[in-house]
């Protein structure tokens, strides 16, 4: 099977996921195409099965605001055409699903068609889909798409919710590849905290949505009573935020570690002893999912999805968005019982491996079976 992926080139969840699921799906001999405005992220290009398309935007005085989507489904048309693919799979609606689906009407003039699959991740449905500027392109393009999946039953009810969906939408989670999670002891405890300090850890965006905030309120609260220390990764626009938290808590500069993007993740998060997510919204909550992969227990808010990864009381704990003090007394009591932060990072990595690469990606390749089937009748 031929198949073109089309996919945001960042680090950002569904790009990591599109890119996952690709090289997975090539490791097993399909011929995948990624179809992107930048190499991304974590693509292995070396591999034989796996292509990379990139979409060029000619620029022009004339236009404010250069015509990505245009360029997208030209692009999408010409690779389609040039390589006979037998399925396209749109990772969020916009632009991607949307021009796809204006692809597909190109192909239609020269009688040819190929099915579309569109799985929803997030901020396509929560935030953007739901401003007026592109409401109505996004439920049109799910609607077009001949197959449609959510990786999250959270994010398929807001769907069904805010737009007048036609078409069944099936769940198939995130996932991640846990052979990739393995104990490393090359990168040692003893270089972010002395052995009497517990590790918090938070990784993300950096965006509003993600609360940062809340991260150093609840890391303040805990330092008060349980000697810590705090590592962020990512970047973002509110670090500005966390700068100005430093200036007000001085005492606590020393404290708080700036890491930046990292590539290796996993050697930071396995010396952490929870992982701080208090979202304002999460579709699914990938990032969760690998600090378990970890086995490091996760202490988050319960927006959207992330209650389907992380189990009140069982890999972590749950507050309402917002309750730093709710979350705060959670990671107190966490880190002040050895036996409980334990049983926690145990029950962590076996809820990881229940979202194990080789459980999902069954589902995928079930799912892109029926969606050409059913399209040949």
């Amino acid at each position: 099977m031929k198949i073109g992926i089309l996919c945001y080139p960042t680090y950002g969840g569904s790009g990591i996921v599109a890119t996952e699921l690709g090289m997975s799906l090539a490791n097993k001999g399909y011929e995948v195409h990624f179809i992107s405005s930048a190499l991304p992220a974590r693509l292995d290009i070396t591999n034989p099965n796996i292509f990379f398309h990139k979409v060029n935007v000619q620029t022009y005085p004339l236009f404010q605001y250069q015509p990505y989507d245009i360029a997208l489904s030209s692009m999408i048309y010409r690779v389609v055409n040039l390589y006979k693919l037998d399925l396209l799979h749109a990772h969020y609606a916009i632009p991607y699903a949307y021009a796809a689906f204006t692809a597909k009407q190109m192909l239609k003039e020269e009688g040819k068609d190929i099915p579309l699959v569109t799985t929803l991740h997030g901020t396509d449905i929560t935030l953007v889909g739901q401003h007026p500027s592109y409401k109505h392109a996004v439920e049109f393009s799910i609607n077009q798409s001949d197959t449609v999946t959510s990786v999250s039953e959270s994010l398929k009810a807001d769907t069904l919710k805010f737009f007048n969906i036609r078409k069944e939408i099936q769940v198939i989670t995130n996932f991640i590849d846990n052979t990739e999670f393995k104990e490393d002891d090359c990168c040692q405890r003893k270089q972010f905290a002395n052995d009497d300090e517990k590790i918090l850890i938070h990784v993300s965006n950096l965006r509003p949505v993600k609360r940062v905030e809340d991260v150093l309120q609840i890391f303040k609260n805990v330092n008060s009573r349980v000697n810590s220390k705090l590592i962020i990764i990512g970047e973002g626009p509110d670090m500005e935020k966390i700068n100005g938290f430093m200036e007000e808590n001085p005492d606590l500069i020393g404290k708080i570690r700036l890491l930046g993007k990292v590539n290796d993740l996993y050697r930071i998060l396995q010396l952490s002893d929870v992982f701080l997510l208090p979202s304002e919204q999460e579709s699914f909550g990938l990032a969760a999912l690998e600090a378990m992969a970890a086995s490091t227990p996760v202490i988050s808010s319960n927006a959207g999805g992330i209650p389907e990864v992380n189990i009140q009381g069982e890999t972590g704990y749950l507050a309402e968005i917002g309750n730093v003090e709710a979350m705060s007394n959670y990671t107190i009591k966490l880190l002040s019982n050895e036996k409980l932060l334990a049983k926690m990072k145990h029950n962590a990595k076996e809820q990881a491996l229940k979202f194990d690469l080789k459980n999902i990606l069954p589902h995928y390749e079930k799912m892109y079976e029926e969606t050409l089937k059913h399209f040949k009748e």
